[in-house]
Order: structure tokens, then C-alpha cells, then sequence
């Protein structure tokens, strides 16, 4: 499989908080709609620098892609721009449905507040890995 040696070593994480959650932000990495993400700024950097590679899981814990930290800052919820968020690819790449899609997350987790910090972090995909990639 491609990649396979090269992931070994790295840190590796699936995004959301649920199996489905993970496989469909994947799908939007794998289709180049998802770049960014964040999470609540008290769960501290998780491992996270800017420059590292990281491989991302689906939802059933296989490895993926390969994804490279790009930019990694602070941002108040409520100072979260349309461009961020357009970024993480979701719904209809508004503010309005990020702000939902995460205060309900957040919400979930027992971290959400409007002033919250938060990290974010853009990404760029650096390989395919796995099912879908070419061999």
C-alpha cells in the first residue's frame, strides 16, 4: 500500500466525535473541500504543530490520508471568519452553518461558550492512503 512505511510514525487521529462524523469529514478531505479544522482550545494543541503530518482515520480506524499542517492559531467562537469556515467544507460553507454544526458539538463535549477559544488549523492533503488510492 503507498504510504505505509511512511505513516507508520506518525500521530494519528480521525476527525469528529463519532464513527459516521469521521468518515464523511474525511470524504471532504479526500474530495479537497475540507482544509481546516479546530476544537476547543482547553483540550490543548493535541499533538498538533505547525508543518507536522498527520494521518487521518475513518470512522472504522483505518488510515486514510496524510494531511500537512499549514497555519495553527488561536481564535475566539465568536471571531471564527467566513473564509475559516468555508474551509472546513461543511454543509453550505456559510458562518452560520458552521457556527450551528460546532456550537452543537461543542455542546456535546461540555466545552461550548460564544467567547471560547479555540484552535485552527488549516491543512493541506499531502497522499492518499488506502481504499481509492492509486497504486
Amino acid at each position: 500500500m503507498a504510504g505505509s512505511a511512511a505513516h507508520a510514525s506518525l500521530e494519528h487521529f480521525a476527525f469528529g466525535d463519532s464513527p459516521a462524523t469521521a468518515d464523511a469529514l474525511l470524504a471532504l478531505v479526500l474530495e479537497g473541500k475540507k482544509t481546516a479544522t479546530c476544537w476547543a482550545a482547553i483540550q490543548g494543541l493535541k499533538g498538533s504543530e505547525l508543518g507536522a503530518r498527520y494521518v487521518v482515520l475513518d470512522g472504522a480506524a483505518r488510515p486514510r490520508a496524510i494531511i500537512e499542517s499549514t497555519e495553527l492559531v488561536q481564535r475566539r467562537f465568536d471571531e471564527v471568519d467566513p473564509t475559516f469556515a468555508a474551509e472546513e467544507g461543511e454543509g453550505d460553507l456559510s458562518r452560520a452553518h458552521w457556527a450551528t454544526v460546532h456550537e452543537d458539538c461543542f455542546t456535546r463535549e461540555g466545552t461550548y461558550a460564544p467567547d471560547m477559544l479555540l484552535w485552527c488549523e488549516r491543512f493541506r492533503l499531502i497522499e492518499i492512503i488506502g481504499e481509492g488510492a492509486d497504486q
